[in-house]
């Protein structure tokens, strides 16, 4: 089973040109926008059995990438 990404611009579409801003010009943001991206990737990884991951791991990763949208969120609203 083929599990799809969640790319912040394709959560938050009314948000595409403020990310590409604050992708490129805020440091902090763009961190956590790696880490959010590097996250998904496991989550999908593992959830396609590409590498294996126990459940529990899966979920707090899940957790953790909320986390970070969350975070990424709130700098997307303050800077507009």
């Amino acid at each position: 089973m083929h599990v799809e990404h969640h790319p912040l611009a394709a959560e938050f579409p009314e948000l595409r040109d403020q990310i590409h801003l604050l992708k490129t010009g805020n440091a902090h943001f763009s961190r956590l926008l790696e880490e959010y991206e590097a996250i998904d990737k496991a989550v999908c990884r593992a959830e396609d059995g590409i590498e294996a991951a126990a459940d529990h791991v899966v979920e707090g990763m899940k957790r953790q990438r909320l986390h970070l949208k969350d975070q990424l969120y709130s700098l997307l609203k303050t800077s507009s």
